[in-house]
């Protein structure tokens, strides 16, 4: 280890050249394919996987010694955040030993607890632009879908497999903050609407200040700075339960916080909505949807449709709705219907939907208080950032996601799936089942109704607002013949309007009918 006397002199000599780059450990990542369609067919692309910087080994330039260990600091060598990022390099990581990342085509498997030189629990990655080893790839997502094949049987109680887009820069936060030289090959520059503290650089130094260790024997800690952006949680969820939510933020691009204007809980102070816009099918009524032998099965692998519905049937317009539908076994399976008093049934996210959850569940609407739709729409035509990840929860064991919460609750919303009150307590849960996993595969991202195609549906839903919620399909019809699930109609459509035998076209919105299955 550097004595600070000597660290001194070979901080001001080093910090021009800030955030920097080990060479212990070539950084190689892992390819991952994966689709663009449209309703022409889908082309692959050819990517990668990089894992984030706070799990990667952080040592002192041109050497071994660790800047930071166990959950602290090394505070002889990281004297400033600035000294700190001169001093210290990201190294390259051993994705599969190290961390339990494993890719092959299109899959990407993660591993719950690697034991190696010590054991680690989990993973963050993005996905990074076809041919770019210095850039994430950047989702626009109004009028799209995104889809993907998902493996959660090896998840219990108290761990999530998560997919989501979060408005990190595409490179990191290189082309913002100079002192930030590792960039997105090594995975800088998260965050996200909870506005986390335990990120280790941010905007290009270390994030030192008031930094506090864990209380949880967990390998982090908190400083005194957080992380903020907008983020849209595709997929939150486990083999007992999923959501997917809506998360604004009043900051138009990630924006470092302290103080009051990092996210609080339930609170207006901060810049961004913590709670989200959710939909959980048990929270909202229907206990039976989702999980082991139900409508969702979720003992075998199933795809996740979600589209992103524009107010004019356009990129250009304002996104007015989110849809889910799944695909298991060939069949369409239709989003659960909400079935809760004070909430219109609807099986979508939409401003209706947003507003009145939170008054039947007693909340504060932080989600339209941030921006809501309008700040949604801001940060996918930006761009936004496919995150990839596996996790438990220190702070609540995952509780919010897959069982009482609050643990002693009897409200309308309280309870979210069927875990007891006692699981996901993670000391428990890293010892119990560390062989858990999650299995993610085929994602295809395009035209709504382009990336997956089915033989048959389950369920009607009615929805409101935007649409069904049935998704479309790409089976086939004679010429000038929607198929099941095109699109059929609506202000500025030009192709057909007759659907398929045994379908109906339905007028969802005044821009998109819908070919249904009658």
């Amino acid at each position: 280890m550097f004595r600070s006397s000597a660290l001194l002199s070979f901080a001001f000599f080093a910090v021009a050249y800030g955030q920097q780059v080990g060479t212990l450990t070539a950084e190689t990542h892992p390819p991952l394919t994966w689709e663009t369609c449209t309703a022409s067919g889908c082309t692959t692309e050819q990517s990668t996987v990089v894992i984030d910087a706070n799990w990667r080994y952080l040592h002192i330039v041109g050497g071994t010694t660790n800047c930071y260990e166990g959950d602290t600091w090394d505070f002889d060598i990281c004297t400033s955040p600035e000294v700190c990022a001169a001093n210290c390099a990201l190294d390259g990581a051993d994705y599969e030993s190290t961390y339990g990342v494993t890719t092959s085509g299109d899959q990407l498997t993660l591993g719950f607890v690697t034991v190696s030189e010590q054991a680690n629990v989990g993973s963050r990655l993005y996905l990074m632009a076809p041919g770019s080893e210095t850039e994430y790839q950047l989702f626009h997502m109004v009028n799209q879908e995104i889809s993907f094949t998902i493996d959660v049987s090896n998840l219990p109680c108290g761990i999530n497999g998560a997919i989501y887009f979060s408005q990190m820069d595409a490179d990191g936060g290189v082309g913002r903050f100079p002192t930030n030289k590792a960039g997105a090959q090594y995975g800088t520059g998260y965050c996200d609407s909870q506005c986390p503290k335990d990120i280790k650089f941010i905007d290009g130094v270390a994030n030192t200040v008031d930094w506090t260790p864990s209380t949880n024997n967990v390998n982090t800690g908190t400083g005194s700075t957080g992380s903020c952006c907008t983020e849209m949680d595709i997929w939150e969820a486990n083999s007992m339960s999923a959501a997917f939510t809506a998360h604004a933020c009043s900051v138009t691009e990630q924006t470092s916080c302290t103080g009051t204007s990092c996210s609080l809980p339930n609170s207006t102070q901060g810049v961004c909505d913590q709670a989200g816009c959710d939909f959980n099918s048990f929270r909202l009524g229907d206990t039976s949807f989702f999980g082991p032998g139900m409508t969702v099965d979720t003992t075998q692998p199933f795809t996740v449709v979600t589209q992103f519905v524009s107010s004019n049937n356009e990129s250009t317009g304002t996104l007015s709705a989110i849809r889910r539908v799944y695909v298991q076994n060939g069949n369409v399976i239709q989003n659960s219907e909400t079935n809760v008093a004070g909430i219109t049934a609807t099986n979508q996210i939409d401003e209706t939907f947003c507003t009145q959850e939170t008054a039947a569940f007693d909340e504060t609407d932080t989600f339209d208080q941030k921006g809501g739709f309008g700040a949604m729409t801001s940060a996918f035509n930006a761009g936004m950032v496919l995150v990839l990840s596996l996790w438990d929860d220190y702070a609540v064991n995952m509780l919010w996601l897959d069982s009482d919460f609050p643990t002693n609750g009897n409200d309308p919303g309280d309870a979210r799936g069927s875990c007891p009150i006692t699981s996901g307590v993670p000391a428990t849960v890293e010892a119990e089942s560390p062989n858990a996993k999650v299995i993610i595969s085929n994602i295809k991202v395009g035209a709504i109704g382009s990336t997956f195609s089915a033989t048959g549906t389950t369920g009607t839903g009615t929805g409101t607002g935007t649409g069904t919620g049935t998704g479309t399909g790409t089976g086939t019809a004679p010429a000038a013949t929607q198929t099941v699930f095109g699109q059929c109609g609506g202000i500025g459509w030009t192709g057909p309007t007759a659907c398929a035998t045994g379908s109906t076209c339905v007028d969802s919105n005044p821009y998109f009918f819908q070919c249904i299955p009658s």
